[in-house]
């Protein structure tokens, strides 16, 4: 679902560019990108980067105001900037803060999550689009409805699984979706599924990854006595529960704590950690760095 964006006030940080920048590491890059927004008048708010000495990649994210007099448009800065970034090879992206990414989201039968990612949404402290709320089951049918999001139920079976997946698949593309979030979406993504949403689905597991993969990890946790659960929300690949993790957070438990109050207390975790890796994602502060990530709080 579309909201009608509101006017922002002078100064607004919305009212920005962000320019965001991966390439291999060497020498001048930063002269390079600040000169080159020193060059065009551009007013930078927000910058940072980072130098991975162990994957030999320089990563980048800068924000300055668009509405500095004399500052070309974004199309035209782009036509500027790409002369640069074809000489120190960048893989790069400049995109005004007030763009609205498109958010999917799918979900099981637990709503917890997907009842914060829609608060935020509607109380606008998420500044994104829901075009879709996908689930294989029916229950979270009403909070879609109360919101006035478009609600796809494609229930699964072991002889139907590649015919849903292919219309989950579908209607992600239909809705021109830029992300895609696993708000406890109980179904394993096919390894092609994976491949087609590869950097633009994120997941939240219910557990401190890489301990307790795969089912119910709250109850694999409880058997070993561990002293602290925790949430992980990580970009999906093909390898379960094995993707670029983007966020973490755990609470201490000991032996009094049963399973249920270990779900009960993961619970608060996941829709805190989702909800970070989220806006990170959409405010482009995640960036991929081969098995692992880079983010700029």
């Amino acid at each position: 679902m579309s909201r009608t964006p509101k006017p922002f006030p002078p100064g607004d940080p919305r009212d920005s560019l962000i320019l965001t920048i991966t390439c291999p590491d060497g020498f001048g890059i930063t002269a390079a990108v600040s000169g080159f927004l020193y060059s065009q008048g551009a007013f930078t708010t927000e910058a940072a980067y980072y130098s991975d000495p162990d994957t030999g990649r320089f990563f980048m994210r800068t924000v300055f105001r668009s509405d500095t007099p004399g500052l070309l448009s974004a199309n035209a800065l782009r036509e500027c900037f790409a002369p640069l970034a074809e000489r120190y090879g960048m893989t790069w992206e400049l995109v005004s803060a007030r763009d609205r990414p498109r958010v999917v989201i799918a979900v099981s039968r637990f709503g917890h999550c997907l009842n914060d990612l829609v608060h935020r949404w509607r109380s606008e402290q998420l500044n994104v689009d829901i075009p879709a709320i996908l689930s294989n089951h029916p229950d979270m049918a009403q909070i879609a409805e109360w919101h006035g999001i478009p609600y796809h139920y494609l229930p699964v079976t072991r002889d139907t699984r590649e015919a849903q997946e292919k219309a989950f698949l579908k209607i992600i593309e239909e809705s021109n979706a830029d992300l895609v979030v696993l708000a406890r979406y109980m179904q394993i993504l096919s390894d092609d599924a994976s491949r087609i949403l590869a950097g633009r689905c994120i997941n939240i597991h219910h557990s401190f990854l890489p301990s307790f993969k795969g089912a119910k990890p709250y109850h694999q946790a409880h058997a070993r006595g561990v002293k602290i659960i925790g949430a992980t929300a990580h970009y999906v690949t093909s390898d379960l529960d094995e993707g670029p993790i983007i966020e973490q957070e755990v609470v201490r438990v000991d032996h009094k704590h049963s399973v249920d109050d270990l779900v009960s207390a993961g619970r608060d975790l996941e829709t805190m950690v989702l909800a970070r890796a989220v806006r990170w994602h959409v405010e482009r502060r995640v960036m991929i760095n081969g098995t692992k990530t880079v983010i700029f709080r």
